[in-house]
């Protein structure tokens, strides 16, 4: 069916389902005699309200026909019936079905105009005290309040929970606030984007040169080129972009940029005589980590000690022998206070890191294990033995009063340990490093453990490579591949891509295979095949729990999208006896593999009868079971199961493919690798390196070898605006 834009208006019977946070509600309405199910972002609408709605039917595959809401108009009740009805729904506190008949009563089809205008008269109700009164006018207050600025940003577009939001900031104040600046629900926490805040404030007839809407396209702009990676924007780029998108003379740029740097609402740094314009938070967190680790080295031994008959020791009750690097590794980790060791697959950084907890926990120190994501410490865990943490379990995840994202150990109340220990270094971004770096005690410890020639963070900065370019800190590289991991093709085949040489594709009895497939419909067949059938049958593998299919876009006929779509329909068609529920993408069922795609802190999961919070960015799980009734999906994770209500879905996507961005971290059994079609920008050295490494013992690629090579001879590595290596340097040098 044709979506079309229709207008619907009725009476809401009945409440089916809520989302305080955001709005997004499920209710029937009556819409003269034919009752329809509506889904959208109502805001707190109730029985025996008046709606006008716009927006079209859709179809779902198990609740049938609803009504999908963009645009809402409410019109409070106007017959006695529906005010009663309204009233006796709780809409307002205090007010249940026995006092809101008796109200109705009295004041009939002037009910709500008098709870409005005059609530105190509510007093000349038999069993209301003016205590009851006074609280009941209160509420009231609030529900017509909160209902004025809904109808007030409706005229906009706004959806309502954009309105709850302001209204649970501002309060009172809200439509004044809005009306004489509408660039403020750009920011915390309403977050309308920048472009709704445009339109709003052309309609208000707003000028394009006001300060108001330049200060908030500054922090657009900042915010935009944050979430491609970079940290800061040299100031000349600054300029050009801002006077461009905002379409405003360099004469009002500059005005306003000097406003804003002497509030700090903005910062610059000079580098090689360079402005560079940052966003208080990636200033602040960058400024930081230089001032931190500058102290931490302070606090650090200039030199090694002689921990060679240690390491002995340790070499002969473990029966490993530890090669020059590594026995370098393990005395610098011993030694200092800080410092970083690098290397590529094969080349012994776990065994060197098993030393180094070892001798640490037999000198009677506590060492506390941590990695960026949920796979990632659950594979440090594998590796070591001992338990780790994902930086923000660790650091315990709470709210401040504003409603913001804190931590609950920082300076005030540092981690209790004598040595912290990063994995996955590469993934860790500038504004999580700050926040790791608070919780530190002065004379703790640090170790971090990556692989610089992997990808860079998904947050702002490029930390792992800053650090090592600064030469501020001990940076120790492991480079001898071990004679076992020589065998495999996964690892010298990685050694050979990051030095810029063509893999060995023409290998069929080792672990690395290429499969030469020109036409998709020829890549797709031979996927689905292996992941299926082939390798299952081959090596025993599951094909969602072993078998990961890795694709450098997540759009194109060869992206996530696209390739989860294919794979679920042949891993997990439909059935009728498995229940399903849709997103904006995907539509999902009961079996299905799911990744989160957002760092939710406030999902509860439940773990052999256990609680805790929080479900991460990379999480991968299986939909356990759908419930229509209550609206909500069970999901495991690794043994921790969490409920989603349905309008969370879209932070779930199906897992079956996944992009190398989203599996860095990850190790799994088998890797396939399509390659082929694609966009050049997504090919280039590092990201084909990343999603070799992800495979522990078979990887396969299937495309055209020609991709292959234009990825090996691209070393154009992810191109990130940052200070934070002057910013070390300056600090250094100014302590020296």
């Amino acid at each position: 069916m044709e979506e079309q834009t229709l207008r619907i208006e009725g009476t809401v019977e009945n409440v089916l389902f809520r989302n305080e946070s955001n709005g997004y509600t499920v209710l029937d309405i009556d819409t003269g005699g034919e009752l329809v199910t509506a889904v959208g972002e109502l805001g707190d609408v109730e029985s025996g309200e008046i709606l006008l709605l716009e927006g079209s039917y859709v179809t779902h595959p198990k609740f049938g026909v609803q009504f999908k809401t963009e645009y809402c108009e409410r019109k409070l009740p106007n017959t006695s019936v529906n005010i009663c009805k309204y009233l006796s729904s709780g809409a307002i506190k205090g007010i249940g079905p026995a006092l809101a008949k008796r109200i109705v009563d009295v004041f009939g089809e002037q009910t709500l105009e008098i709870m409005e205008k005059e609530p105190r008269r509510l007093g000349e109700i038999k069993g209301i005290s003016p205590k009851k009164c006074e609280e009941i006018a209160n509420e009231v207050q609030k529900i017509f309040n909160l209902r004025h600025l809904m109808i007030f940003l409706s005229q906009y577009g706004i959806k309502a929970g954009y309105a709850m939001k302001a209204y649970q900031q501002w309060g009172l104040q809200a439509i004044e606030l809005i009306k004489s600046n509408p660039y403020c629900l750009c920011g915390f926490p309403v977050e309308l984007p920048f472009k709704k805040a445009e339109e709003v404030a052309r309609e208000m007839k707003i000028p394009t040169d006001s300060h108001k809407r330049i200060q908030a396209g500054f922090v657009f702009i900042l915010e935009e080129n944050a979430r491609a990676g970079h940290s800061c924007i040299p100031l000349d780029k600054f300029e050009t972009m801002c006077c461009q998108y905002l379409n405003i003379s360099q004469s009002d740029l500059y005005e306003v940029y000097n406003e804003m740097i002497e509030d700090e609402l903005i910062f610059e740094y000079l580098k090689n005589d360079r402005g560079f314009v940052y966003l208080a938070d990636y200033y602040n967190a960058e400024r930081y980590i230089a001032g931190r680790i500058s102290v931490l080295k302070a606090f650090s031994s200039p030199d090694d000690y002689d921990y060679e008959q240690l390491i002995d020791m340790e070499e002969e009750q473990n029966g490993i022998h530890y090669e020059k690097l590594q026995r370098q590794a393990i005395t610098t980790a011993l030694s200092r206070g800080i410092m970083i060791m690098t290397g590529g697959p094969g080349t012994g950084k776990t065994t060197t890191l098993n030393a180094i907890i070892s001798l640490y926990e037999k000198k009677g120190e506590t060492v506390l294990l941590a990695a960026p994501t949920g796979r990632a410490a659950k594979r440090m865990s594998d590796l070591t033995g001992r338990e780790a943490r994902t930086i923000h379990r660790l650091l315990e995840v709470e709210y401040d009063q504003n409603g913001r994202l804190k931590f609950k150990h920082d300076e005030s109340n540092p981690l209790e340990s004598d040595v912290v220990v990063v994995d996955e270094m590469s993934m860790v971004d500038v504004i999580l490093f700050e926040s790791l770096l608070r919780a530190l005690k002065l004379n703790c410890r640090l170790i971090m453990v990556g692989d610089s020639d992997q990808l860079p963070s998904v947050g702002a900065g490029n930390l792992l490579k800053s650090l090592i370019e600064s030469r501020c800190l001990p940076v120790i590289e492991l480079k001898e591949i071990f004679r076992q991991a020589e065998k495999s093709c996964i690892v010298t085949n990685a050694h050979k891509i990051v030095q810029g040489e063509l893999p060995d594709l023409t290998q069929k009895n080792n672990d690395f295979f290429f499969f030469r497939r020109i036409e998709p419909q020829l890549v797709s067949n031979l996927m689905v095949d292996l992941v299926k059938t082939r390798l299952p049958k081959a090596y025993h593998y599951s094909p969602t729990d072993d078998i990961q299919v890795i694709s450098p876009s997540r759009k194109g006929i060869m992206g996530v999208v696209e390739l989860n779509k294919i794979l679920q329909e042949q891993l997990n068609p439909k059935h009728p006896a498995k229940k399903e529920v849709k997103s904006p993408v995907y539509t999902f069922r009961e079996g299905d593999k799911i990744m989160q795609t957002k760092n939710n802190y406030d999902i509860i999961w439940s773990k052999d009868g256990e609680q805790g919070a929080g479900i991460y960015n990379g999480d991968i799980g299986k939909i356990l079971s759908i419930n229509r009734a209550r609206l909500e999906v069970a999901v495991d994770f690794d043994g921790r199961t969490a409920a989603y209500t349905f309008d969370m879905m879209d932070q779930l996507e199906l897992a079956y493919a996944i992009t190398v961005h989203k599996s860095q971290g990850s190790e799994f059994e088998a890797v396939v690798i399509p390659l082929l079609g694609g966009f050049d920008k997504l090919y280039y050295r590092n990201l084909l390196y990343t999603a070799v490494t992800r495979a522990k013992k078979l990887l396969i690629i299937i495309g055209d070898e020609k991709i292959v090579a234009k990825m090996v001879t691209n070393n154009k590595r992810t191109n990130r605006y940052t200070c934070l290596t002057a910013m070390l340097k300056e600090e250094m040098n100014s302590n020296e």
